[in-house]
């Protein structure tokens, strides 16, 4: 018989980001990338997952049906101290689940190598921000971060929209007030809950995830009204973060939506994450400041995300981060190889990677002759 908290504990022990818990297999921790076994554990059985399933689910009728009707199942849980987000689906028709640990404490915004504009850009009054990411980009925890920088810093209300809920707030400046989305809590869907927000007076809305036409119409209606819209998209890029939101509507409402999408967009923000040289995650961010340039780009008939991207890296003095221009800081700054800054880009931007690393470090030479010669 499985004891599922003994394996709970392990993981907070070693700091694992998640738990993987399939038939089949043993216990399985994912640590800084690599998956490891639970030590001194049972190959899991169909009767195992059962139990875990009647472990996570606590006999609540509604999760239950849930999942008995859609095959899946996003929730969260307390352990102890530690929230958990809980994913449940099936395989083989034996139930499979996925748990992630969430600390209770948000690294502080400085720590987490996300660039200042993206801070600073937080006190816009109205308009769209969006970050977007591969799943396990560290979206979550840097969105959090700026909600609690805003938190900190300025009077707003804040209502965030989430499923599940992970990161627990506490109103400081702000007036902040958490939603989970989903059969049977606060809100049936993201794109309800968007909606309803125009009637709840806050001054910022989070949005956990834009993954469909209605939840993006929403969000622009809301920035439109007047209010400062952040919102996060499974992309891998920022244009390719453009792209999406004009590739949820119809070919005919294309052009028209590019000219809301151009007026009211203010920032990008891509990230990924890769395990550094010490062993570290390392942040890689890329960052669109959506100027005049850009908004043109984005109302031309025919959207070209290789255009964006030139944009973002030849936009150093608007705020603006190309991915190469950080792939290239980190290597200069002995972060990551130069094999995983190249595995990043396509084969035709690496002669564009050599050269900005060759002008880094050109820059950071100069920079310390400079200084040694104001020492002297």
């Amino acid at each position: 018989m499985i004891d599922i908290e003994r394996v709970l504990n392990e993981a907070i022990q070693k700091d694992a980001s998640d738990v993987h818990l399939i038939a089949g297999i043993k216990p399985s921790l994912r640590i800084r990338r690599d998956l490891i076994d639970v030590e001194n554990t049972d190959i899991l059985t169909e009767e195992d997952m059962l139990e875990i399933y009647d472990y996570f689910v606590r006999g609540n009728i509604e999760k239950d049906e849930v999942f008995k009707k859609t095959k899946r199942l996003d929730s969260s849980f307390e352990f102890g101290d530690i929230r958990l987000r809980v994913n449940i689906s099936m395989a083989d028709e034996i139930p499979v689940v996925v748990l992630r640990l969430i600390k209770n404490e948000l690294p502080k915004y400085e720590d987490l190598g996300v660039p200042d504009i993206v801070r600073r850009m937080m006190s816009q009054p109205q308009g769209l921000i969006l970050l977007s990411g591969k799943t396990n980009s560290g979206k979550t925890t840097t969105l959090n971060a700026l909600i609690n920088e805003i938190n900190e810093n300025q009077n707003k209300k804040i209502l965030t929209l989430e499923s599940p809920v992970e990161y627990k707030h506490t109103c400081k400046k702000s007036i902040i007030i958490q939603k989970e989305v989903g059969v049977g809590r606060d809100c049936l869907n993201y794109s309800d809950g968007v909606k309803n927000s125009l009637r709840e007076d806050c001054d910022i809305l989070i949005i956990g995830e834009i993954r469909d036409k209605e939840t993006m119409e929403a969000a622009i209606e809301t920035a439109e009204a007047g209010h400062l819209v952040i919102g996060t998209l499974h992309t891998k890029s920022c244009a390719e973060t453009i792209d999406r939101m004009i590739n949820f509507y119809d070919i005919r409402d294309q052009q028209t939506v590019k000219y809301l999408i151009a007026s009211l967009l203010k920032l990008v923000v891509s990230q990924r994450l890769l395990k550094g040289k010490d062993g570290s995650l390392v942040l890689v961010p890329e960052v669109m400041v959506v100027d005049n340039i850009v908004a043109g780009m984005i109302r031309k008939e025919k959207f070209s995300i290789s255009e964006v991207e030139d944009a973002i890296q030849s936009s150093a003095d608007k705020g603006s981060i190309g991915l190469i221009n950080s792939l290239a800081e980190l290597f200069v700054d002995d972060k990551i190889t130069l094999e995983q800054a190249k595995a990043q880009i396509e084969e035709k931007n690496i002669e564009v990677l050599n050269r900005t690393i060759m002008q880094l470090k050109i820059k950071r030479d100069n920079e310390r002759k400079a200084k040694q010669n104001n020492n002297i």
